[in-house]
């Protein structure tokens, strides 16, 4: 049988509390191409920052700052 590593939160690592939706350099992080939110199973983050993660995203979207289909 073959473990792997469990990953770190990003944001418990950095000590980084809140998730700026005005940082999109850090919410480019968590999307893939198709502008989806990466699961917490491939990001390796907690279930608490990944909540703010998604509120951050959507946040973003409606004020266009992303566009709902990231490219």
């Amino acid at each position: 049988m073959i473990t792997e590593e469990k990953k770190t939160c990003y944001f418990c690592a950095n000590g980084i509390e809140e998730v700026d939706f005005l940082n999109l350099a850090l919410l480019k992080k968590f999307i893939n191409q198709r502008g989806k939110i990466i699961n917490p199973k491939r990001t390796g983050t907690c279930s608490k920052h990944q909540r703010k993660i998604a509120t951050a995203i959507k946040r973003a979207r409606t004020v266009a700052l992303l566009s709902p289909s990231y490219k």
